[in-house]
């Protein structure tokens, strides 16, 4: 562009020359348009010398990074790979797994039969539970609060009652499952 218009002004010159402008400064400024025109052929040419030293460095580099990146398919071959490996791995894992669960369960099996074959043998040696009560007891006595630590024929002791009568009393037909803070009726003896 600049070129073209360098190129005009100097027809312009030539043009004015021919008009009969003076010489002396059509001269001048086709030596202007000279220098300018010559100015502008050495910043394009430093321009070009600078694009073709880019240009080899993108060659250069674009040799170099097609050595280091690797090809679909030696990556798909990476991918299989991979995906073996962690699909032995998870299997030998599973079954690790597997064996582990397969190794607590039996030993919870184990322990849940012991605590079912004791639970057995206590309900055999148990004693029957007395499921019918008398009134055969003084109506006349105490409340008293079960603590920790009390069974039937110690709250019996402290009170001076007969064991049965306190069982009547409150109609409890097992007589191991006071609770603290159960409040008794104690009969007084007759």
């Amino acid at each position: 562009m600049w070129i073209r218009t360098s190129l005009g002004l100097l027809l312009t010159s030539v043009c004015a020359v021919a008009q009969g402008t003076p010489i002396q400064y059509e001269v001048a400024n086709l030596r202007e348009d000279v220098r300018g025109l010559v100015q502008k052929v050495g910043e394009l040419n430093l321009r070009v010398e600078q694009l073709e030293r880019e240009n080899e460095s993108l060659r250069s580099g674009v040799s170099s990074a097609a050595q280091s990146f690797a090809t679909v398919t030696q990556l798909n071959d990476a991918v299989a790979d991979l995906n073996r490996i962690i699909k032995a791995a998870d299997s030998s894992a599973k079954g690790d797994v597997l064996q582990q669960v397969n190794q607590k369960l039996t030993a919870l099996a184990k322990q849940t039969n012991a605590a079912i074959d004791s639970l057995a043998k206590g309900m055999a040696q148990r004693s029957v539970v007395q499921t019918t009560f008398s009134d055969d007891f003084s109506k006349e006595g105490v409340s008293y609060t079960v603590q920790k630590g009390d069974t039937i024929s110690s709250i019996a002791q402290k009170n001076g009652a007969r064991t049965q009568d306190i069982l009547n009393a409150n109609k409890i037909a097992d007589p191991t499952r006071l609770q603290v803070g159960q409040t008794l009726f104690i009969p007084v003896p007759k």
